[in-house]
C-alpha cells in the first residue's frame, strides 16, 4: 500500500492546506538528523540554526539571545522594537535572569505581542484571564523584570483596537533609528504567530500576501487548535478558541533580526514539531508554509536536536 497516495486521496482534501504537496513535504525530511542544519540556497547569509541538547539548554540559550539583543541596543543608545510570542515561554525566565544580573533596564524596549486569542469578531480574552497572552507576558517577562521592566506605555498587545496600529508604531520607531527583532515559534502547520497557511489562498500574489500586516479574528486551522490543546490546555480542546488576532507577514518578514525557537517534544519519544522544523529549513519559501520564509532573514533559530529525528514510525 502506498500510504502517501492514500493520504493525498483522502485527508488532503479539505483538511491539509490546499497548497500542500505531501510528497514534496515528506521529501524535506532526511533520515540522517545531522543534515538538518545543512544550508539551503535561499537562507540568509546571517541566518543560523542552533541545535540544543536539552530543554534547559534551549531555554537558557534563547533567553540569553533575547537578553543580549536588549543589552546591545542599550549599549548602542538605540530603541528596540520587539515582536514577542507566548510560546516558547521558558526563555523569558532566563532573559529576566541575565538582564537582572547585568543590571540592564528595558526603558528603550517597545514590546509588541504577536497575537491574542479572540472570537470571530476579534474580541479578545480579558487581560486578567490566565489563558490570555497578555496575562502570560505580564507574569513571565514584564512583571519579573521589576524596576528594569519595559514601561507600561511601551507594551502593546494584539487587541482589536491596538493591533491595527502596529505597522505605524513600529514604522515610527524605525524612523528614529530603532531596530526590529522578531521572536517566534513554529506552529504545527508552520504558522508564524497565528498567520495560518490556508490564508495563502486568499491572496492574488505572493507580494500581496507579504504586504498583509495583520488579521482580526483569524480563523485557526484544526491542527493549530489541537496543538494548543496539547501544549496549553491540558488536552481540553473545548477550551481552545477557534480564532485569534495576529500579525501578518508584512511585519514578521521585515525584521532586522529574528530569534526563533522549536521545542515541541513531548515524552516517551513523542513530538509534534519535528516535521514542521524540517519543512521550515528545507522547503523553499511559499505562502502556503509561512515559516519557510524565516530562514531568509538574519538571526538564529534554536531547536531541540531531538526534533531532527530520525522521524520514523514507532508505537509508544
Amino acid at each position: 500500500m502506498d500510504l502517501m497516495s492514500t493520504l493525498e486521496g483522502s485527508l488532503m482534501e479539505g483538511f491539509f492546506p490546499a497548497g500542500w504537496d505531501l510528497k514534496k513535504i515528506d521529501a524535506c525530511v532526511d533520515d540522517d538528523p545531522s543534515t538538518i542544519t545543512d544550508r539551503q540556497p535561499w537562507w540568509h547569509a546571517d541566518f543560523n540554526p542552533i541545535a540544543c541538547h536539552s530543554l534547559t539548554d534551549f531555554d537558557t540559550l534563547m533567553g540569553h539571545e533575547i537578553a543580549i539583543t536588549i543589552a546591545r541596543a542599550k549599549e548602542a543608545g538605540e530603541k528596540l522594537a520587539m515582536i514577542l510570542p507566548v510560546g516558547p515561554m521558558g526563555m523569558y525566565r532566563w532573559a529576566v535572569y541575565f538582564l537582572t544580573e547585568w543590571g540592564v533596564d528595558c526603558k528603550h524596549v517597545y514590546g509588541f505581542n504577536m497575537d491574542e486569542w479572540s472570537d470571530k469578531d476579534g474580541n479578545n480574552l480579558p487581560a486578567s484571564n490566565p489563558g490570555a497572552f497578555q496575562y502570560a507576558m505580564e507574569q513571565a517577562f514584564y512583571g519579573p523584570l521589576g524596576s528594569l521592566t519595559v514601561p507600561k506605555d511601551q507594551r502593546h498587545f494584539a487587541t482589536t483596537d491596538v493591533l491595527p496600529t502596529y505597522e505605524e508604531r513600529i514604522g515610527e520607531l524605525r524612523s528614529q533609528g530603532a531596530k526590529l527583532t522578531v521572536i517566534f515559534g513554529i506552529g504545527r502547520v508552520c504558522h508564524i504567530a497565528f498567520w495560518e497557511p490556508q490564508f495563502a489562498g486568499e491572496y492574488a500574489s505572493e507580494e500581496e500576501w507579504k504586504a498583509a500586516t495583520h488579521r482580526i479574528g483569524a480563523k485557526l486551522h484544526p491542527l493549530t487548535i489541537e496543538q494548543n490543546a496539547i501544549t496549553s490546555f491540558k488536552s481540553r480542546t473545548t477550551l481552545v478558541p477557534a480564532y485569534a488576532n495576529t500579525i501578518g507577514p508584512g511585519l514578521f518578514l521585515n525584521a532586522d533580526k529574528i530569534i526563533g525557537g522549536a521545542d515541541g517534544t513531548l515524552d516517551r519519544g513523542m513530538m509534534w514539531q519535528g516535521l514542521s522544523l524540517w519543512m521550515t529549513f528545507r522547503h523553499e519559501p511559499t505562502p502556503w508554509i509561512p515559516s519557510t520564509y524565516m530562514p531568509t532573514q538574519p538571526g538564529r533559530l534554536f531547536f531541540l536536536e531531538e526534533l531532527a529525528g530520525p522521524l520514523v514510525a514507532e508505537c509508544n
